[in-house]
């Protein structure tokens, strides 16, 4: 064991160099935040759909790695271990592939893709989103799509049915869906392909309403309500637009970028087209500035980010470093706390509609985000700037501001959402749209309480007798599985869930005798895989089952490595397997480039560069330091 440790040492000595010499000039620290497909898909097809050629060279980088990624077979897939190709992937690469005019129908791997798309459904059973973007370019008819009146937007909150009870990522990307789909908008481009031969016969292209219409539908009073409110005066429908505009041009940000997102950019360049905007309006070539900025182009592939990851970067390294016993007076740390300090957020969001006795005082997750700051980016900036907050006056007060806002994001059942409080409407579950119950709620979920707690446990020192605290720590005790486990949202997936309980109770002065976590903890023991380390795979969240890699991965190890280690188990074997694993070298490709970030389940899975080298880190950290004591 004392030459396991001797190795550590040695190991977290090579990676805190490492670490230090990737800090950028302003403090920053910058990795690539690697999403779905869709944004670069979406890119090529938006250029070419409005015929601009000064961005040539990107559509050619990003239609040559939509090609370096498609399957002998011909289907594209979202993770390396999904069973089959993914249809919507396909459907959108194949589409932006023939825009870019560099690949043609009559190639044999594009004969294959449109293979594949026909013999699973075809376009119609793509996710919504896919087929939004295929409409707005006259490739899907808009009398396919469900239809939502304008009208709905001006439902005032007081309301028992409004647009704020939709989340803040639902809201941003619903906005100018709304827009389009209402004003059956459709781009008519010389550059448009023929996709006819992705329409599937064998099946029904039209939705059924039929559910919707019938009395014991959960959503049947709101299908009911939206007919209703569609037959509203045309001046309302008018009214509604107005208020759509507005909505999007107040959150733009000064990239040019809606609420910092790519995704919810294109929706609305779509969305000005449709309201008479021409594309040399400065706000579409704004637009499409902020869109080829986040290009990057480093490495093998370039992709387009669907934000950046900056300051959720910076936090989380920062944090680490000082973890590995970097001082806060330490050069690094002190740069990265300056850059931190400038990204806490000054002004209102849409958070306060729920919140409204609250200042401002949170982070968001990318560089550019001042309008939509989110409760785990806020709670890893305060980690960071905790010690320096201890001898500085101005990080003193931007940690209380910080910690007071993260105290009031707390939902009325105890937990913490991601974004916004109370926005849990379960009945929007039902909306017969992909991905309904991930993207247009946000509810307490496993990590982020887990992560709250243990930010405020570890570093504000409250404790469970604490009301807030013991809320916290009552819905998570309430929420574990079965087995064990708890469900992470925005990580894959029972590791990452678990881990975040497990260090949040603990930190907070829960016992580590007590059953839930002696549960959780021979859980964790008796996943771990035979090259001593831990691999979950992305169908986790699609099957909401745990469901193993074949292979570990260095951030899923990290994180069992460091729930073990709360829960007293530093003198284990299979911690001691788990670290060996996280100093081996020669790693596999797929282990280390497999995504356990998790955007939307089942569509949107995110691979961040950063993570192998921040969470094995910190494990690696909290390892020393047990056998140190």
């Amino acid at each position: 064991m004392d030459d396991t440790v001797k190795l550590v040492r040695k190991e977290l000595d090579s990676r805190i160099t490492q670490l230090q010499k990737l800090q950028h000039t302003d403090g920053s620290f910058r990795f690539r935040f690697q999403g779905s497909l869709m944004t670069d898909a979406f890119f090529i097809i938006t250029i070419r759909a409005l015929d601009i050629h000064t961005e040539e060279p990107n559509v050619q980088a990003l239609a040559k790695s939509l090609r370096s990624t498609q399957h002998k077979e011909g289907y594209w897939k979202a993770y390396s271990d999904e069973p089959n190709g993914h249809l919507s992937a396909t459907v959108i690469a194949y589409t932006a592939l023939l825009y870019s005019g560099y690949y043609q129908k009559e190639d044999a791997l594009m004969k294959k893709a449109a293979s594949f798309i026909q013999k699973n459904g075809g376009i119609a059973k793509a996710h919504f989103m896919i087929k939004w973007m295929l409409s707005v370019n006259g490739l899907y008819p808009w009398s396919h799509m469900i239809y939502i009146p304008m009208t709905f937007l001006l439902l005032p909150t007081f309301q028992p049915i409004n647009f704020y009870q939709f989340s803040a990522y639902a809201r941003i990307h619903f906005i100018p869906i709304l827009i389009a789909a209402n004003k059956k908008f459709s781009l008519n481009s010389q550059n448009r392909p023929n996709v006819d031969h992705l329409y599937s016969r064998n099946e029904e292209l039209y939705p059924s309403y039929a559910q919707l219409e019938n009395e014991r539908s959960p959503i049947s009073f709101l299908w009911k309500e939206m007919k209703r409110i569609g037959k509203f005066p045309s001046y309302l429908h008018h009214l509604g637009f107005q208020y759509a505009e507005k909505y999007m041009l107040e959150r733009l940000e000064e990239d040019g970028t809606l609420y910092s997102y790519a995704s919810s950019t294109f929706f609305m360049i779509y969305a000005l087209l449709a309201l008479g905007y021409k594309k040399e309006s400065p706000t579409i070539q704004n637009a499409l500035t902020g869109l080829s900025g986040l290009i990057d182009k480093k490495g093998t592939h370039a992709h387009l980010e669907n934000s950046t990851s900056t300051v959720w970067d910076t936090a989380l390294i920062s944090y680490t470093l000082q973890q590995a016993d970097l001082s806060p007076q330490n050069e690094t740390v002190k740069k990265a706390t300056t850059y931190l300090l400038s990204k806490q957020h000054t002004r209102l969001g849409d958070w306060h509609i729920h919140n409204p006795n609250t200042s401002p005082g949170g982070w968001g997750f990318s560089h550019i985000n001042t309008n939509n700051p989110d409760n785990d980016d806020t709670s890893a900036t305060l980690r960071a700037l905790t010690k320096s907050a201890t001898i500085s006056s101005t990080v003193q007060e931007a940690w209380q501001k910080g910690t007071n806002y993260l105290l009031s994001m707390q939902n009325k059942d105890g937990g913490w959402g991601a974004f916004e409080k109370n926005t849990n409407w379960e009945i929007l579950n039902y909306v017969p749209i992909e991905n309904a119950k991930d993207a247009a709620i946000d509810p307490s979920t496993a990590d982020l309480t887990g992560r709250v707690l243990e930010y405020l446990g570890n570093f504000a020192n409250l404790k469970k007798d604490h009301p807030h605290i013991k809320q916290g720590v009552d819905w998570l005790l309430d929420h574990q599985e079965e087995d064990g486990s708890w469900y992470g949202r925005w990580g894959v997936c029972y590791i990452y869930g678990t881990w975040a309980a497990i260090t949040g109770l603990i930190a907070v002065g829960v016992a580590k005798t007590h059953p839930a976590i002696q549960k959780a903890l021979t859980w964790l023991k008796s996943i771990q895989l035979k090259d001593g380390g831990w691999g979950e795979s992305c169908q986790s969240c699609e099957k909401l089952i745990y469901i193993p890699l074949t292979f570990s991965t260095d951030s899923q190890t990290a994180w069992a490595i460091d729930a073990l280690l709360a829960g007293g188990e530093w003198k284990s074997k299979q911690v001691e397997k788990g670290v060996n694993y996280l100093i081996a070298a020669n790693k596999k490709d797929a282990s280390i480039r497999y995504p356990t970030g998790i955007g939307l389940p089942g569509q949107f899975y995110i691979y961040y560069h950063s993570y192998n080298k921040i969470f094995p880190l910190i494990a690696l950290s909290h390892y020393v330091k047990k056998w140190s004591k």
